[in-house]
């Protein structure tokens, strides 16, 4: 038989610069050499260095800034995944750094129309509103826009006792334990979702839009939660059967 794949320069070259990028020749967040060093150190043209440089991008391993350079792509700062409905806060721990919380928002409102749509409750139902950002060695991972039924808090609540995070809050404050989340995945791009002094920065997103229950199906929250990319990444198992 005859194999009808063949190797080319450009496939070299993706293969020499991703041994060197997984060996920490080039740290994260460093620039590669310019197309005229990558054109002499291989020998080839500026259209098959173009060609090996693009399959690096879409690998993730670099990102290339128009008149600036090709940077290599940081490392995730927290690693989780997908199919496991937990805690961000402990995700950021067990990825071996110190979570945190700052919080813009924790307001008493009664809901729009579309969210409770969303969560599948009366019109006139009460909510805590929350809005944080969510930290990995004092880097935004996250920003999150969270809506909790009033009707689970305690009777003299008082928003600004919400410091760290809701799942700890849940579990220990109340009682409950979320075991179910129903969730939308989607990429976003906006200059909205972003706040404080990093905000800038953030334009690209993971928003994982995500209701959660207890094991009797009980409302407990509505989170669109919004994960800086590069920042978070998420693993999902899938298999055939």
């Amino acid at each position: 038989m005859v194999s009808t794949s063949r190797r080319t320069l450009a496939d070299d070259i993706v293969r020499a610069l991703k041994a060197e990028i997984r060996g920490g020749s080039y740290a994260p967040g460093s620039r590669l050499p310019t197309e005229a060093e990558l054109c002499r150190r291989f020998g080839v043209s500026r259209a098959t260095v173009r060609g090996a440089v693009k399959e690096l991008d879409v690998l993730g391993l670099v990102r290339t800034q128009h008149g600036v350079g090709t940077f290599v792509t940081p490392r995730p700062a927290v690693r989780d995944g997908l199919e496991r409905m937990g805690s961000i806060t402990e995700s950021i721990r067990a990825s071996g750094k110190i979570p945190g919380h700052e919080y813009a928002r924790r307001t008493l409102r009664p809901l729009l129309p579309d969210e409770a749509e969303r969560m599948g409750v009366p019109p006139d139902t009460e909510v805590l509103e929350l809005r944080r950002r969510i930290t990995a060695d004092g880097d935004v991972v996250a920003y999150s826009y969270d809506l909790i039924p009033r009707s689970l808090l305690p009777e003299r609540f008082d928003p600004e006792e919400l410091t760290g995070s809701v799942f700890a809050y849940f579990e220990n404050r109340l009682g409950i334990h979320p075991t179910l989340g129903m969730a939308k995945v989607h990429a976003v791009e906006s200059v909205h979702i972003a706040w404080g002094p990093d905000a800038g920065k953030h334009r690209l997103f993971i928003l994982l839009d995500q209701l959660h229950y207890d094991r009797t199906h009980r409302m407990l929250a509505y989170s669109r939660t919004y994960f800086v990319e590069g920042a978070y990444e998420f693993h999902l198992v899938r298999t055939s059967d």
